[in-house]
């Protein structure tokens, strides 16, 4: 829903300005069309269909997992391939993990949407109509931006569709944006976002030189730097930042490597989600036991560190498996 489009529309056609509001409120609570909005004018609700699509972007295919997880392949107006993900939890956790690009330009050595044509910014529109789209499904209550893209080189479009997630049943303590520290983006995270929205940094590594190899952009922009702003964010709101780090047998998963990322994050201003590696190139995933020392080296020198459960494989799905291939 592009809620700039609607608003104009509804003006130019000299509605009263709470028409744009009754037309949203009706969106955000699950609605499939325009015919659906009772309390609004039939003759409005014409011209609306007509005039202000419905959603920005159309579904090309949707799979779902043995898990319950589901994936959906969108294209833009301009035929641009954007996946987004839900994923359902026993617990009664309805999140969903949204785009903010086509492709990425950051190409990190594991990621399936960094080997793919990076497109273009997605509009504030388009991200939130991945939300909608789910929300059409069931209620959700999470939301992470964590799929296709870079947020930090987008935040304008990505803060602007993190505001109107509260609308959908999903507030800001509840949303969570990751980098793979893009730093122009992240300073302005930290310094200027007034709302309560968790920050994830994407790290896979404990020093520059093992991270530069992984991730290119460490290059430009070396731990030094993201930790510091990290560290900052903590002491602006005093809330943890979630650290990302996926396991590769063999490069990353060392017990040596577990103290020195020990030594890199201070467990007063981080705590760390390790994520088993799901298969997306060259690389092989930890075993459960070197994910489990792993973990062990991190705790016992005060670092929190959970494993992430692996959801939508299947489907290529999880973290890491956003490609488009069917685009």
């Amino acid at each position: 829903m592009d809620v700039v489009a609607l608003e104009a529309a509804l003006a130019e056609r000299g509605e009263p300005r709470f028409r744009a509001r009754q037309v949203w409120d009706w969106t955000v609570r699950g609605v499939a069309d325009y015919d659906e909005m009772t309390n609004v004018p039939a003759r409005v609700r014409r011209a609306l269909a007509d005039e202000v699509p419905f959603s920005t972007l159309e579904v090309v295919h949707e799979a779902s997992s043995r898990d319950g997880t589901v994936k959906t392949l969108f294209r833009t107006h301009d035929g641009h391939p954007v996946e987004a993900v839900l994923m359902r939890y026993r617990d009664g956790r309805r999140s969903i993990c949204l785009s903010s690009q086509s492709g990425c330009p950051l190409t990190c050595e594991f990621c399936a949407t960094g080997q793919m044509r990076f497109r273009r910014n997605l509009t504030a529109s388009e991200i939130l109509d991945q939300a909608l789209h789910f929300r059409r499904l069931e209620d959700v209550n999470h939301a992470v931006f964590m799929g296709m893209g870079e947020p930090m080189l987008n935040l304008d479009e990505v803060l602007a569709a993190a505001r109107r997630l509260p609308d959908l049943g999903i507030t800001h303590r509840r949303t969570t944006i990751s980098t793979v520290g893009w730093l122009p983006g992240l300073r302005r995270f930290v310094d200027e976002v007034a709302e309560p929205v968790r920050l994830a940094l994407s790290l896979h590594a404990p020093n520059d030189e093992l991270r530069s190899e992984l991730m290119p952009v460490n290059e430009r922009f070396p731990l030094a730097e993201l930790v510091h702003q990290c560290t900052k964010y903590f002491a602006l709101r005093r809330r943890k930042v979630f650290v990302e780090y996926v396991l590769l047998a063999g490069v990353n998963d060392r017990y040596e490597q577990a103290q020195e990322l020990a030594r890199l994050l201070n467990p007063r201003f981080f705590k760390v989600n390790l994520i088993p590696y799901n298969p997306t190139g060259r690389f092989e995933g930890s075993s459960r036991k070197a994910i489990a020392a792993f973990r062990r080296a991190l705790e016992e020198r005060g670092l929190r560190a959970t494993v992430r459960l692996t959801r939508g494989r299947d489907i290529e799905a999880a973290c890491g498996q956003l490609a488009a291939a069917r685009a």
